[in-house]
Formats: structure tokens, C-alpha cells, sequence
């Protein structure tokens, strides 16, 4: 007999999610009651519980406490507000550790972690995998059919703060996910290259985890013990997940990701995609320098892509400033609404938040919360109970998904191999590139999809891949078709040069992408620091102003692509710098250094005169604009993230969903505001 299929959505929630992870263990009971008044006032929906309580639940081993957990889950389904319910498996108790401490992590110079934080898991260790599969079993038995359950949420941030452990339970699991992989250890060391530096290996038994080694490790050696580490995580989450679907079979499972590339480096997200019935997500701004709502979009619109386009779930951002960073801003005033609303925008089905009421012990008690310390009678509170209201008339956007106009082309995996010791140059950076690309396509007001190198990228006009170092033969091809088909290609330097075991293809680089660049690089010239080339357009291109570019330089041999511009000095002074090659009904672009700003802008701009995507004109700067289409209509939003009020040029008529008022001709929104636009027809 088939399986049903499995619930997407949670279940029995019919507005967008609102609310965020409550953590009444916290507090006297007491404190419950005014919590779901408070709540109410708000206008939350949903709220995250039991994530870290296992030593609540099971105080001692095979002593189990639901009492509280029943009484919670009682007063929230009374109170109108669903439960997404958490296996707490990602903080075993005291008692567990005390008598496995061989499920510590250990790190690559042999140091086991000790207990007293979050996520010290060493995700090969047995008996951890046999007691989260029991606590898991007990709590899918006892509430998969209480009526405030809409949706499960397995263990909390996979690859947080540790992904890998290198102890010799997981050396053994490592030899059995090679011999899988590989077959034999013959086939291991023919991966690894093992001939080089005499690494050759007689039998996978002798194979070890990539330890502290005296100098470089075997690259082709670490990328698959991270594909290892990412793999056994993701068995764990299967083995919790089924459990749930089997006891649950109504009820959507989840756990919350991190896609953002400057939160977590250590997870595949497309192969996680798979696995959950609905994808969720964390984000917290960065302060590092970078323009946060810019990473927001970014990591919104990589969610969305993981989704595959289905529409997700923010299931944490901040009220305020969080407390783990060496600097912790707070919001300014309406700055919570915008980065609420920005994630809904680009496809999330709410906005929930870490977390309800702030803490008043342990690590985090200055991480902002829905209730601060300040109580109601302050700013958050304020604004909290502003964008509970909001969120309530937004309801009709719930399935409905974001329109994208461009592609990027991304890869976890090659992120990894480009990230490991003894490259041309340790100043390139695979996130760099993607946010410098990411923030171009941003600032021309193009909505951006992410996808896959072997994704199918017909539908897209225009796709850009900013870093893609590992790339398969069948990427190679599968770009070639795109183009061919009448894509509009731009690739930055250094990608395609090795496959998936990190060696470089045979021949000329770029490897897998010279047929369809319409070249081959003769040599990396990378450049030292602070050190700069400067471009001009030839005799016979299109002219063009001058550029400039920093890091990097290729000496650049056209094979059939046209040269747009060239190095007017460095090594490869007088070479192709930016080509252009016409395949088939499209065209490629290849960008052989880094370009910032508006020299990267002006690349990208001849990029989408190829693509027919016209200049998106009359939208002021940092104001976004992003659509929402299905068949509950079509939902405009325009995010002012500037300090003076703007006009955004509407395409047809409609009413502004959070004031009421009609929208003709162009929508006005004032400074630091959001407009939502239901467009007529």
C-alpha cells in the first residue's frame, strides 16, 4: 500500500506563523497563565517548545516527567495557539553524559569536548543515537494526537556549533561510508591521490579521521570526511524523523536550518532540503561591516531555493541584538517589522523569533526576546504586538510564492574544497564573491533564485555563478545547455577547476567550464596584497569605461570567446580580462578578477542587456521590492530601508494591506516602512 503523502504545512495553523521559542521551564508556573494572555495579546499563533528539555523529561535514565509537558500543551491548545514540538536531542542531560562520555566530540587535535553548553555531539556514538531515538519514540507515542501539535521540530541546528568529530567510533563509521562510497580502498586511494607525499593505503582499516596533521592534509581526505560529518547528522535526523512519521503520520517534520553563509559552513542544504516535509530556517543579522538586510535577502532567498520554491518558515530571528557577537546592536524602531516582512516577502509563511520571554539565567539572558526585561511597557513589546497585527492581515498571501527574475549558482560543497589549505591565494573567498554578485543583483532590484550547478536553469535568463571551484563534468554540461538553450552565463574566476575528489581535470583549466567560457586559463596570477590590475575595453569591443580589479588575474586564452575587456597591466597585461562567448542561441561571460561595486555593476548590467532583463527603474536605492503570486492573487511588498520616504512605480492598481488605503500609479512608503500591495486582476 503506498504512503499517504506527508503534511507540508502545520497542521491546523491557518494564519501565518507568530511567535517564537517559549521556554516555560524557565519560569514558575504561575508565570504561564500571564504568558498566555500575553500571547493572545500579541495575536501569536505558534510557539516552539521542549527543544533543550530532555533532563527535564528524563531526569534520570528511563525516569520519565511528561507532567509539565501535558499541562503546557494543554494551556496552549486552550489558548488557542499551536505547538511545534521539539525532540530535544541536541542537549542530552548530565546523567547521559556521565555515563557515555565517550558521546563527547572530539577535535581534530584530540581534545574531547566537556558538558556545559549546547550540541557537544558526537553524532556517530551509538548510545547517543539509541537514547534520542527512545526519547523521540516516547514523545511521538504520547502527543501525536493532542490538538495542539501542528508540527515537529527535531533536534536545533544541525552543524552548531560542531559538525565533526574525530574520535575512533567515528573512524570506524568513516571506513564503512567509504567502502559505500568508493567501493574498495584501491578506489580510495585512486580519490585521494594518495600517490602524492606516499599516503597509499593497503586496507581501509589503516584509515584514520583527517587529524592535526604537521602540515597540509590530504585535501580529497577532508572533503569527504566533511561529507562524511554532514551525512551522519542527516542519518540522525532521518532516524528521529521516521520514528515521528510513524507515530505522527499527519504532522510535518522539520528542523531548523542555517542557510545563511555567514551562520553555518558545515551543511549541505540541498540534501537536507530532501529530507524535511518543511524547510525552516534561522537568521540573525551579522555585524560585521556587511549591509544586514542584504545578507537577510540573501539568506531568505537561499531558503526559498532549498525549498525548492514552496513557500517555508522563518522559525528564528531577533526582537533586538543577540549576545554572541563581539558587538550586539540593538534594532532600530521598525527595523524588527522590516526583517520580519522581508523574510515573508521572499517566501516565508511567517516570522517567528528566539524567543518569547527573555531569559534571566545562563548563556544567553542578553539575547533579545518577545518579552524583554523591560516587560510591556517598552519598545519591543510595542513592536511586537505592531507586527502580530500586520502578520494577521497578511493572511492571504499563505501559498502563494516569490517571483525571481536571475539564478545563482551555489554549491556547499564546493564551498568546502575551495576552503581547504594551500590555494593560489588565501584572500579569495567563495562567500565574498557570492555576497559581492548577491548584493549587485540586489541593488538592480532583481529577486534572486539559487540553485544547484546540475539544477535544471532553462527557466532563468540570466544565471550567475560566482564561486564554483568543484565542479563536475556534468555541470560543464549541464551550463552548456543552458546557454546554448539562450541563457545569459557569468562566471567568476577560479570555478570549474576541480572534480568531485578535488583533482584538477584533465587539461587547461577551467576544467568543466572552458567549452562553454570559450577559453582556457594558462595560469593563475593571483595578486598580492592590496595589489590591483586595471581594465580597459580593446580596439573593436564595445566601449566601455575603465575597471579596476584587486586579488586575483588570469592569463586568459580565448577559444572562441570575444575579449570586452583586458589587462592594461599586471602579468597579464594585454590579455582577455572579461569575455564574452556567443554559444548557440546564448551567451557566457567569464570574469577572470575580482570586481567590486560598480565595476562589478557595469559587467552585470552588459550581462543583462544579454539576458533582456531591463533596468528596474524609478525604485530608489536600498528600497526592495519584491512579488508574492498565486491563486489568492498577487502581493507587491516594498521595504523602505532608508531614512527618507520613497515612491515605488506600481504596475497595476491595488490596496496596501496595512493601512487599507488604494494604491494607484506609484505606492508611497515612508522611511523604514513596509508596504504590502494586493494588486488588482
Amino acid at each position: 500500500m503506498p504512503h499517504p503523502p506527508r503534511a507540508t504545512a502545520p497542521k491546523g495553523l491557518r494564519q501565518l506563523a507568530f511567535g517564537g521559542d517559549y521556554n516555560p521551564e524557565q519560569w514558575p508556573e504561575e508565570v504561564w497563565h500571564e504568558d498566555m494572555r500575553l500571547m493572545r495579546e500579541a495575536g501569536v499563533t505558534m510557539v516552539s517548545v521542549g527543544i533543550f528539555s530532555w533532563a527535564l523529561l528524563e531526569p534520570e535514565p528511563g525516569r520519565h516527567d511528561f507532567g509539565w509537558l501535558d499541562r503546557l500543551l494543554d494551556l496552549l491548545h486552550v489558548n488557542g495557539i499551536r505547538a511545534d514540538l521539539g525532540t530535544p536531542t541536541v542537549a542530552p542531560p548530565a546523567w547521559f553524559y556521565r555515563a557515555h562520555p565517550d558521546a563527547l566530540p572530539v577535535r581534530r587535535d584530540g581534545v574531547r569536548y566537556a558538558f556545559g553548553s549546547r550540541g557537544a555531539i558526537c553524532h556517530g556514538n551509538a548510545a547517543y543515537r539509541a537514547a534520542a531515538a527512545d526519547i523521540t519514540e516516547r514523545l511521538a507515542r504520547r502527543y501525536a494526537d493532542h490538538p495542539a501539535l501542528a508540527l515537529w521540530h527535531v533536534h536545533n541546528e544541525y552543524g552548531v556549533p560542531v559538525s565533526a568529530c574525530y574520535c575512533d567510533d567515528c573512524a570506524v563509521r568513516f571506513r564503512h561510508w567509504l567502502a559505500d562510497r568508493h567501493g574498495s580502498v584501491d578506489a580510495v586511494n585512486e580519490a585521494w591521490g594518495t600517490a602524492f607525499w606516499g599516503q597509499r593505503y593497503g586496507s581501509l582499516d589503516e584509515i584514520d579521521p583527517p587529524r592535526l596533521t604537521p602540515t597540509a592534509c590530504n585535501p580529497a581526505q577532508q572533503l569527504d570526511y566533511a561529507r562524511f560529518a554532514d551525512a551522519t547528522m542527516r542519518d540522525n535526523f532521518r532516524a528521529e524523523r521516521d520514528l515521528l512519521h510513524r507515530h505522527a503520520p499527519g504532522i510535518p517534520v522539520t528542523t531548523n536550518f542555517m542557510t545563511a553563509l555567514s551562520q553555518c559552513e558545515s551543511v549541505d542544504y540541498w540534501a537536507w532540503g530532501r529530507e524535511v516535509d518543511l524547510v525552516t530556517n534561522d537568521h540573525y543579522l551579522i555585524t560585521d561591516g556587511r549591509r544586514t538586510h542584504v545578507n537577510l535577502a540573501m539568506a531568505a532567498d537561499l531558503t526559498r531555493s532549498v525549498a525548492g520554491g514552496a513557500p517555508w518558515l522563518l522559525l528564528e530571528h531577533s526582537t533586538g541584538g543577540v549576545n554572541w557577537q563581539p558587538r550586539n546592536p540593538a534594532k532600530r524602531p521598525g527595523e524588527m517589522a522590516r526583517n520580519s516582512l522581508a523574510h515573508v516577502a521572499r517566501g516565508s509563511e511567517g516570522a517567528m523569533f528566539f524567543q518569547w520571554r527573555q531569559s534571566r539565567r545562563g548563556a544567553e539572558k542578553f539575547h533579545s526576546a518577545m518579552v524583554p526585561h523591560a516587560g510591556t511597557d517598552s519598545r519591543i513589546w510595542r513592536e511586537v504586538s505592531r507586527l502580530g497585527a500586520d502578520l494577521g492581515l497578511l493572511d492571504g498571501i499563505r501559498t502563494t510564492r516569490t517571483v525571481a527574475d536571475a539564478a545563482m549558482v551555489w554549491d556547499w560543497q564546493s564551498w568546502w574544497a575551495q576552503s581547504l589549505e594551500w590555494r593560489p591565494s588565501q584572500d579569495h573567498d567563495a562567500r565574498e564573491r557570492a555576497d559581492a554578485f548577491y548584493a549587485t543583483l540586489y541593488d538592480r532590484h532583481l529577486t534572486v533564485d539559487f540553485a544547484h550547478p546540475d539544477a535544471d536553469l532553462s527557466g532563468y535568463p540570466l544565471v550567475v555563478v560566482p564561486a564554483l571551484y568543484l565542479a563536475t563534468e556534468e555541470t560543464g554540461r549541464n551550463l552548456r545547455r543552458y546557454v546554448e538553450g539562450g541563457g545569459t552565463l557569468v562566471v567568476s574566476y577560479f570555478s570549474g577547476i576541480v572534480d568531485t575528489n578535488d583533482a584538477v581535470h584533465p587539461g587547461p583549466c577551467p576544467g568543466a567550464l572552458r567549452d562553454v567560457l570559450g577559453l582556457t586559463v594558462e595560469e593563475f596570477a593571483p595578486l598580492g596584497e592590496g595589489g590591483t590590475v586595471r581594465l580597459i575595453t580593446p580596439e573593436g569591443a564595445p566601449e566601455g569605461p575603465d575597471l579596476t580589479g584587486d586579488l586575483w588575474s588570469d592569463v586568459v586564452i580565448p577559444r572562441g570567446a570575444e575579449t570586452m575587456w583586458s589587462y592594461a597591466d599586471g602579468i597579464p597585461a594585454g590579455r582577455p580580462a572579461v569575455t564574452r562567448h556567443r554559444l548557440g542561441r546564448g551567451t557566457a561571460w567569464y570574469v577572470s578578477t575580482r570586481l567590486t561595486g560598480e565595476a562589478l555593476d557595469t559587467v552585470l548590467e552588459r550581462a543583462c542587456e544579454d539576458a533582456g532583463i531591463a533596468p528596474r527603474t524609478g525604485i530608489p536605492h536600498d528600497v526592495e521590492v519584491v512579488t508574492r503570486t498565486g491563486e489568492a492573487g498577487t502581493y507587491l511588498f516594498a521595504i523602505n530601508h532608508t531614512e527618507d520616504a520613497a515612491k515605488v512605480p506600481l504596475d497595476a492598481p491595488g490596496t496596501e494591506l496595512l493601512t487599507g488605503e488604494p494604491a494607484t500609479g506609484h505606492l508611497a512608503v515612508p522611511a523604514g516602512a513596509v508596504r504590502v500591495v494586493r494588486l488588482d486582476g
